[in-house]
């Protein structure tokens, strides 16, 4: 079977891995990277929109501190990565409409195994740049909520931004098999925490509810959310929700990189709200997409 790409630009871009720019064909890690070895990697997700990197700096942040946590050796510095973005960017002519898959490995061991004192050659850098929309229908996505949980800090921290996303993709086949977009995790204590892939957010008499980040990433999305939000003098709250809120909710929207802000307009069969894009949904998508045409850090070519 003859894989189909979703953009058929994506077939001839060029890839930065391990300091170097090559042929998609040729984008490679060693079998002896830790990526490979055990999921050992740090990672982001960035949007190119009209010449500008959205959030550049608040993602960066976030995948140096994830790397700290992880207790990382040999990592590049910002000024490094921020060129080997700009350098695959210029490369592959993309300027709008383009996602970055940030990636940071513990880098290549000598021999297999756990141990991170087999890691002698530093981190490995890859920067995967390609042609893509948001993935979600803007008309509403509908979800089931998981029989996976979403991970305690007693657990993992969801605040490093790791490259182990088993736990992700389990809710994510249940979600593909209920025949839906995704999948609403909760969290041990059967909190509201995220869906596989972003953070959720409910509106309940103009009041904005998003759950604590404590069992789930506090999202540079969500982060600009709740930035907005504010500053639009909505009343919101980060606190604990449970599933039935969910299912009186007026209005459900989720918020990521890759999918921008997007309703949910179904969860476990219920239908949520009025089953369509509400007004406060509506609202925060505008002056979400009125801050990524006017913020951001410039591409210099």
């Amino acid at each position: 079977m003859s894989p189909k790409l979703p953009d058929p630009r994506n077939a001839s871009i060029v890839v930065h891995v391990g300091g170097k720019l090559v042929p998609r064909a040729d984008a490679k890690v060693s079998v002896f990277d830790s990526s490979v070895q055990g999921g050992d990697a740090v990672w982001e997700g960035l949007r190119v929109y009209d010449g500008r990197v959205f959030e550049l700096d608040a993602h960066l942040d976030r995948l140096f501190a994830s790397a700290k946590a992880m207790a990382f050796r040999g990592v590049p510095s910002r000024a490094d990565v921020e060129r080997a973005i700009f350098e695959t960017l210029r490369a592959n002519g993309m300027r709008d409409g383009a996602h970055i898959r940030l990636t940071l490995t513990r880098g290549e061991k000598v021999t297999s195994g756990m141990s991170t004192l087999n890691n002698q050659s530093g981190c490995c850098l890859i920067v995967l740049a390609e042609w893509k929309p948001p993935v979600y229908d803007k008309r509403g996505i509908r979800l089931v909520t998981s029989s996976w949980r979403r991970n305690s800090p007693q657990c993992i921290d969801s605040k490093i931004h790791h490259n182990n996303l088993i736990n992700n993709i389990l809710a994510k086949i249940e979600a593909e098999n209920a025949g839906v977009d995704d999948a609403l995790m909760l969290d041990v204590d059967g909190f509201l925490s995220e869906t596989n892939a972003t953070n959720v957010f409910l509106v309940r008499r103009g009041e904005l509810h998003t759950p604590t980040a404590d069992s789930c990433l506090p999202g540079i999305t969500r982060s600009k959310v709740l930035t907005l939000s504010r500053g639009a003098g909505i009343p919101t709250l980060e606190r604990r929700i449970s599933l039935s809120e969910v299912y009186a909710a007026d209005e459900m929207f989720t918020t990521g990189t890759m999918g921008e802000l997007v309703a949910v307009i179904e969860c476990d069969k219920r239908t949520i709200g009025a089953g369509a894009p509400g007004p406060l949904t509506a609202r925060l998508t505008e002056l979400y997409s009125a801050a990524t045409r006017s913020e951001g850090t410039r591409l210099p070519f």
